[in-house]
């Protein structure tokens, strides 16, 4: 059970007042608590009632007065350990909360429901260690933190070094944690004495590099080898190097604790006395001693809420990791703004949608030098120096054709190749030979039993097939015969008319269906065959129809460079590849075709599902207008409400589509 679980009955809604204008002004926070089950208010509360008040702020007074004389019960809230990109200094709403009823976690004068939890829960179930080793190793595979406006990337110190953590003065969790400022001199020249000739770093905190608020130390603690270290860089990569950490009662103390260390502790944070850390003042009521994995289940599994900021519902500790790993893609990726070229203009809206959210995107006619710079992939490059970061649509697009002027939902970017160009490698090569990440195996098999269960492809449209001639049917999807990934990658088979001869041949006793592509259906792009030739070699066309059913229906595919055909391999089917897609090449299909020699890796499927679709795409939301996951993508695809086209850009398609015969004059 969670936090809110054990705070009130699943489904109950509870008054719970405030006095201070954070809970009024703050929609987000009103907007976790409300989903949580509390019902905010202003006035006074009756008996059976809840006051809620902001950790131990100055303005928690009033709550706590309210409380005391009505007698009821006070509710102490405070932000979860994975917060946000930026600080809340930024305004940016968290995705997680610490709603506690017995105190806050920092306040070691009196147990909070972190220790609550630490001492009560048994924190034996193999399922819960097993989320919380899992939720640790992706903390730090994808640098994560509780605050995350650093560059992941940033080279640390050498290694070798002592690390000393700096608070900013006054800080809550000092005040209450059992300590003062005294401590921080007493720290330091511990740190001193406890290793001679080493050199030691004092990692200075965030808001005091950037003027909010004074720290402990200055230039004045620093000698031949004490230093301040002030870079912006990942709490993970910065305690790699470390041979020993000392703290206060940082939350890097707590972060020293998952990355292996046992910090030397001079304050009471809620992570000292538990066995894990050296303490100077232990807590003697904490007389349990736990795993990392315990402790973790406890910090960030079992204690927060977290929000799911797109569904605007409570959810898991892994689906807040999922929101706020696609947000540090995107600011990670998109800080410093871009040059788009190559765009055609009915994008240009959804592109500032998609990689604007951090800083502008430009659309010119040429690169600027110095600035990242984005290019379609299909189209052809400008003259310039710099290396284009490749865009092209992804695997779980949209709900109709992007010839219909309908914009994705997920976009791929690439700085080496693009993944239909088998000629080059391509970062989604590089993905689908390394290995899985932490819990990826997991989210990737979860994913692809959701995106069986929803019968979604790329486009997602279409009838259900009627029925069909019976026998053992193999399926040829038809494409578009100028795509790129044709011309690129079909060194025999290059036309639908030839590889329905080639398929025909090979198989002259199975039926073969074949269904042309949708693009071309409508007129847009080539690639017709006229229906009396196609049915020289195919039992039966079948037009306008959903894809995933016909995948159903069938018993194997074979194309040229489909994505039906890696469609059909998430749904089990056996697939011939008579060109070099993506998907061919690394051991799940039957390749009549030269693939590239370098794809020596052999992923299983759910490898394969983890690159192509939650690894190398990047997913936006149109309901929320955010980065997201692709769990999300999946609901909203499957929700004909949640993608609604831009109406301009519905009146240009069905001018388009009037004037199919005419496509030279915009392509």
């Amino acid at each position: 059970m969670s936090g809110p679980d054990r705070i009130q009955a699943a489904g109950e809604t509870r008054r719970l007042y405030y006095y201070n204008a954070g809970f009024l002004r703050q929609k987000p926070l009103r907007a976790i608590l409300g989903a949580a089950g509390w019902d905010l208010r202003l006035g006074l509360p009756s008996c059976g009632d809840h006051v809620a008040v902001w950790g131990r702020s100055p303005y928690a007074k009033r709550g706590e007065a309210v409380a005391q004389k009505r007698g009821l019960g006070l509710i102490r809230v405070e932000d979860a350990f994975v917060r946000s990109v930026h600080p809340g200094r930024a305004k940016e709403p968290p995705l997680g909360l610490l709603i506690d009823p017995y105190g806050v976690h920092f306040d070691s004068s009196t147990p909070s429901l972190i220790e609550h939890l630490a001492m009560s829960e048994p924190l034996d179930d193999t399922a819960l260690l097993q989320r919380s080793r899992d939720g640790m190793a992706r903390l730090r595979h994808s640098h994560i933190s509780k605050y995350n406006n650093f560059d992941p990337n940033a080279a640390p110190p050498a290694p070798g070094y002592v690390l000393v953590i700096d608070q900013t003065r006054g800080d809550a969790s000092i005040t209450y944690g059992g300590a003062s400022a005294r401590l921080f001199r007493e720290m330091l020249g511990v740190a001193q004495i406890e290793n001679p000739g080493a050199r030691i770093l004092i990692k200075t905190h965030p808001e005091t590099q950037a003027g909010y608020r004074p720290g402990h130390y200055g230039p004045e603690h620093c000698d031949e080898r004490t230093f301040l270290f002030r870079e912006p860089i990942s709490p993970w990569a910065l305690l790699e190097g470390a041979t020993a950490v000392y703290t206060v009662s940082s939350l890097l103390g707590y972060e020293a604790i998952l990355a292996g260390h046992k910090p030397r502790v001079f304050g009471q944070p809620f992570y000292a006395s538990w066995g894990l850390t050296q303490d100077e003042n232990p807590v003697d009521r904490r007389r349990r001693r736990l795993t990392r994995a315990q402790l973790f289940a406890v910090s960030h599994i079992l204690a927060p809420t977290w929000f799911d900021p797109c569904r605007k519902e409570i959810c898991s500790f892994e689906v807040a990791l999922d929101q706020i790993e696609a947000d540090l893609r995107s600011w990670r990726a998109d800080r410093h703004g871009y040059v788009a070229t190559g765009i055609s203009r009915w994008k240009h809206r959804h592109m500032r949608a998609f990689f604007g959210q951090h800083a502008p995107i430009r659309f010119r006619a040429k690169p600027i030098n110095g600035q990242d710079w984005l290019h379609w992939s299909a189209k052809p490059l400008p003259d310039a120096q710099a290396t284009p970061i490749r865009v092209e649509d992804g695997f779980l697009r949209s709900r109709g054709l992007g010839a219909r002027l309908v914009p994705p939902l997920s976009l791929v970017t690439d700085t080496t190749g693009i993944y239909y160009d088998p000629t080059t490698p391509s970062e989604l090569e590089a993905l689908i030979a390394a290995p899985l990440p932490p819990g990826g195996r997991e989210r990737a098999d979860k994913l692809l039993r959701k995106l069986r269960q929803s019968g979604l492809s790329k486009y997602n449209q279409g009838s259900p097939p009627p029925e069909l001639p019976a026998g053992h049917r193999i399926l040829v999807p038809g494409q578009v015969e100028d795509d790129a990934s044709i011309r690129l990658g079909c060194a025999q088979t290059s036309t639908n008319l030839a590889l329905l001869a080639k398929t025909r041949a090979e198989n002259p006793d199975k039926v073969i269906i074949f269904k042309p592509h949708p693009d071309v259906e409508a007129g847009l792009r080539p690639g017709a065959i006229p229906s009396d030739i196609a049915l020289r070699y195919a039992d039966y066309i079948s037009e306008d129809t959903d894809p995933v059913a016909l995948i159903a229906a069938c018993d194997e595919v074979w194309t040229m460079t489909s994505l039906m055909g890696f469609e059909a391999l998430l749904r089990g089917k056996p697939t011939t590849c008579l060109g070099a897609p993506f998907y061919a090449g690394w051991g799940l299909t039957h390749d009549l075709s030269p693939t590239p020699a370098r794809r020596t890796a052999r992923p299983d499927l759910v490898h394969l599902v983890h690159a192509v679709l939650i690894a190398y795409p990047r997913y936006f939301d149109p309901v929320s207008q955010r980065s997201c996951p692709p769990e999300l993508v999946i609901e909203r695809l499957a929700d004909r409400a949640a993608q609604r086209q831009y109406w301009p850009l519905k009146i240009v398609s069905t001018l388009q589509d009037r004037a199919a015969s005419w496509t030279r004059l915009w392509r």
